[in-house]
């Protein structure tokens, strides 16, 4: 059975055992999660509703992605500025789909 989640502003299609790296969720490494946006889920060819269905998710790690270099420059005014973001991530393990 698979299951499309949303978390974070982006969509992820889920099986049981799968794992996902999503933005940033609160909890601790080992702490239970429940994706309850779920828009779409089927076995196979079959849909199934999705009115009452939720994803339960184990939360493995809190860890940071690669680093981005945000580089400014204006040609013949000497104005360079140079920035690096790291996005936070949350490392999920889809334990189960079900209601």
């Amino acid at each position: 059975m698979f299951a499309i989640v949303r978390t974070g502003g982006k969509q992820y299609r889920v099986a049981a055992g799968d794992k996902i790296v999503v933005e940033k969720l609160a909890g601790e490494a080992g702490d239970k999660v429940t994706l309850d946006d779920v828009l779409l889920a089927g076995d196979g060819g079959d849909l199934k509703d999705t009115a009452k269905l939720t994803v339960a998710a184990e939360i493995i790690a809190q860890a940071k992605g690669e680093k981005v270099i945000v580089f400014k420059k204006r040609r013949r005014h000497n104005y360079r500025r140079k920035n690096g973001h790291r996005q936070n991530h949350t490392i999920l393990k889809i334990v189960s789909i079900g209601a």
